[in-house]
């Protein structure tokens, strides 16, 4: 997930072959609706666990935006399935480069592809 604070892009991909797909961007509503929102799409692709995009800053550390995330991620735990904080730093200038029709899911794509590239095997 791309998360920001008017919209949630999503991806689903497959561990086993490190694919990802862009699914759609979220308008967010509250957070009660988005979650709501989040556990039909996790029922209907039948997901096992949660990738967030942490949005560091350029040197690394936690800003204002990635505070909001991880309060964000902690929400997410009542979903009931592992969640995982990924640094998504220039996953929306990839996705641009990509030519992305929706940027949101596709930074959120480009984030789960690398994620997964780095659980395979060598």
């Amino acid at each position: 997930m791309d998360v920001g604070d008017r919209r949630i892009g999503l991806a689903v991909g497959d561990d086993a072959f490190g694919l990802a797909r862009p699914l759609r961007t979220l308008a967010r509503r509250n957070l009660e609706a988005d979650l709501a929102t989040l556990r039909e799409l996790i029922a209907k692709e039948e997901v096992g666990a949660l990738v967030i995009g942490l949005p560091l800053t350029l040197r690394g550390d936690d800003g204002p935006q990635a505070q909001r995330v991880r309060r964000f991620a902690e929400a997410c735990a009542a979903l009931g399935l592992p969640v995982d904080l990924y640094d998504e730093r220039f996953t929306t200038a990839e996705a641009v480069h990509r030519g992305a029709a929706d940027l949101d899911a596709g930074a959120a794509t480009v984030l789960l592809e690398d994620f997964l590239s780095r659980r395979r095997p060598s």
